[in-house]
């Protein structure tokens, strides 16, 4: 998820304008060569060969765990028929999502990286470098190169949102399961997940495109800090645009729906813990058989697959929530003020991380899953058929 980030610019001029804060703040590449130098600052992570070298090496282990996981995912869901579900669907949704974090956000950030390692130089797009050439526009300023933040920005923040959303559809699938089980083929179909997905995806996308579309006082560039593309505000007369609390709606969006999938989840779980308790107190013979329907008002009852799956759900819910709150706490405070530069790097790539982390609950929680990942394996190591005696 993008968010507001130092890497301040001013509408004409590229220089980047210090903020107060309680670490050394990077200037922008634009200011550092008015003082001589076009190398930036580097941060307590990064600083040194050695930190950079380890830097890079996190990156792209993240970036190939990211992507080995989450093709291997879409591959068990194309291979086997059980996975071609509701749930699948939405499993394959947030697959795609986090394997487009592996193959266009990581990678940038590692290109990035190795050319600050290399080159005395920054790129020239770097933070809209002053560096390089620029071309006037119609209101009299300078016109910074394309940036490729403009593309990698919004994949980062619509992936996030992309997520949230689809743990969000996959919980209140699982719910329905557990609270109407009779119903949930007639409620949860193929066609009306695929069409939720598809929703998903363009909201989340939209969202993450606001600042740009709604209003001309954003940009993107490579933050320093947080090794990533964020949203810079244009300054006016030294101060932010009127219009920045329109960034707000990032931390809205996913609280909103990380509070829905909370409240869902705790019906959800409530309905399975009666029913634990309804069929232990049939084991002991605690309930006369003649009371609700035959079996204690347990006619209805979910199925162990259904809540194990709503289970499975609930931790990789706890599983995003625990990576996306550093985020939160970062945006709550550059809000009121704080930079906290070298918090950002652990805030952004902790919820990066969260994107290789569900291939794993998969593995652990989920029996179809493994048993389409051994199916597959055993297909790969199979003789052909001509070579059968």
């Amino acid at each position: 998820m993008t968010a507001l980030l130092p890497n301040t610019s001013a509408p004409g001029s590229t220089a980047g304008l210090p903020v107060t804060t309680d670490f050394p703040l990077n200037l922008t590449a634009a200011s550092q060569a008015e003082l001589g130098s076009l190398a930036p600052l580097c941060t307590l992570c990064c600083c040194g060969f050695l930190n950079r070298t380890l830097t890079v090496l996190f990156m792209v282990s993240l970036a190939f765990a990211i992507v080995v996981g989450n093709v291997v995912t879409l591959t068990v869901f194309v291979q086997t028929r059980q996975s071609r579900t509701p749930q699948g669907y939405l499993k394959v949704s947030l697959a795609i999502a986090d394997m487009m974090v592996g193959v266009l956000v990581v990678p940038f950030s590692v290109y990035t990286e190795i050319s600050l390692m290399v080159t005395s130089v920054p790129p020239i797009w770097y933070q809209g470098s002053s560096a390089s050439p620029a071309s006037s526009s119609s209101l009299g300023g300078l016109v910074s190169p394309w940036q490729p933040c403009m593309l990698i920005g919004p994949v980062f923040a619509g992936c996030t949102f992309v997520s949230i959303s689809t743990i969000f559809l996959m919980t209140v699938e699982r719910s329905v399961a557990i609270l109407r089980p009779l119903h949930k083929d007639a409620l949860v179909t193929r066609r009306r997940t695929l069409l939720l997905i598809l929703l998903s995806w363009a909201a989340s996308f939209l969202l993450a495109l606001a600042p740009l579309i709604f209003s001309s006082n954003f940009t993107l560039e490579y933050n320093e800090c947080s090794r990533m593309c964020n949203y810079t505000p244009l300054l006016l007369g030294g101060q932010p645009p009127s219009d920045a609390n329109i960034l707000l709606l990032f931390p809205a969006f996913d609280f909103t729906l990380l509070g829905g999938t909370l409240a869902v989840n705790i019906v959800s779980f409530t309905s399975i813990r009666q029913y634990s308790r309804k069929r232990k107190l049939l084991s002991e013979g605690s309930l006369s058989d003649g009371g609700g329907g035959g079996g204690g008002g347990c006619s209805h009852r979910p199925s162990f697959s259904d809540i194990k799956a709503a289970k499975t759900i609930g931790i990789l819910t706890f599983a995003f929530t625990a990576s996306f709150s550093p985020i939160a706490v970062f945006v709550l405070g550059n809000v009121v003020g704080y930079t906290w530069c070298n918090f950002s790097f652990i805030a952004f790539w902790i919820l990066t991380g969260n994107s290789c982390c569900n291939v794993i609950i998969y593995s652990v929680r989920d029996h179809r899953f493994r048993k389409g990942v051994t199916l597959l394996f055993q297909r790969e190591h199979s003789p052909p058929h001509g070579e059968k005696t």
